[in-house]
């Protein structure tokens, strides 16, 4: 598992440098007013994203698909949830979808995709997702979202040896 962290941090390393995680209470609030493509529902509507980010605890909006990503960042974040036992998430293929992927980027007024949302506030992308994991603040949100990290039951079964 150690080196999948570590291949992780080397996706990641490089957006990661310059660029400070926040709260979630501040980085949900950027980039509201912007709202999504014009027009009245369509999927990169403001309207449309918002359903999305809200209809599960965890959603990531990704290149390709968990079983499949298109791109090392998703991969990387794919494999950051699944470090942590998280299984049941929404995902979405902005490739799929030109208008949701615009949608998305205008929504969180965020430039890049993978995107992550937990109960519906905007986390960030991989390399925030990264700096979480590591310094434990993912096992936390987690624990508020009812879910439990399997990180720590591998630490209680490495303190048993």
């Amino acid at each position: 598992m150690i080196g999948v962290v570590r291949a992780a941090w080397r996706l990641g390393a490089a957006v990661a440098r310059g660029r400070a995680g926040r709260p979630l209470s501040q980085v949900a609030s950027g980039g509201a007013e912007s709202g999504g493509a014009e027009g009245g529902g369509g999927s990169g509507s403001r309207e449309a994203v918002e359903r999305l980010v809200r209809e599960h605890p965890v959603v990531v909006f990704m290149k390709g698909s968990p079983e499949q990503p298109l791109c090392g960042f998703s991969n990387a974040v794919v494999q950051i949830l699944r470090l942590h036992g998280v299984e049941d998430y929404r995902a979405h293929d902005v490739l799929q979808d030109p208008d949701l992927r615009q949608g998305i980027k205008n929504y969180s007024n965020w430039p890049t995709i993978p995107q992550v949302y937990l109960n519906g506030e905007f986390v960030g992308g991989c390399d925030i997702l990264l700096q979480m994991h590591q310094n434990g603040d993912l096992v936390e949100e987690l624990k508020k979202l009812g879910i439990r990290s399997a990180l720590l039951d591998a630490e209680k079964d490495q303190d048993k040896k």
